[in-house]
């Protein structure tokens, strides 16, 4: 069973940064893509940041130039680097990671989120 792990929410002042990090566990031999995802209240969940295996990261537009996301393959480890964070980026970060599970099966595993508050 594979599991993944958010970490590094908190809550700052506009302007501040905050270093969220997603670790994969478990039966998982091959990771595919891990993308950070997040959920404002009262909206749908949206894409952030996108790493396929390969490549380098992918941003939606609100993302670029404040966001940086990275991986650490070894460790089945990605972060999110977000900086000059403003009130709209409240919401709860979730990580998505598909891969090779056990069996050679193809899994997509969510983690449970971990929760992001700009406010001052």
């Amino acid at each position: 069973q594979v599991q993944v792990v958010e970490s590094g929410g908190g809550l700052v002042q506009p302007g501040e940064s905050l270093r969220l990090s997603c670790v994969a566990s478990g039966t998982i031999t091959g990771i595919y893509s891990m993308g950070w995802h997040r959920q404002a209240p009262g909206k749908t969940r949206e894409l952030v940041a996108l790493v396929i295996h390969g490549e380098d990261p992918k941003y939606v537009d609100f993302a670029k130039g404040r966001f940086t996301m990275s991986r650490d393959s070894a460790k089945k480890t990605a972060y999110l680097q977000m900086d000059n964070l403003e009130p709209a980026d409240t919401g709860v970060y979730y990580c998505n990671v598909e891969g090779i599970g056990s069996g050679y099966q193809l899994c997509d595993v969510w983690g449970q989120g971990t929760q992001v508050t700009v406010s001052s």
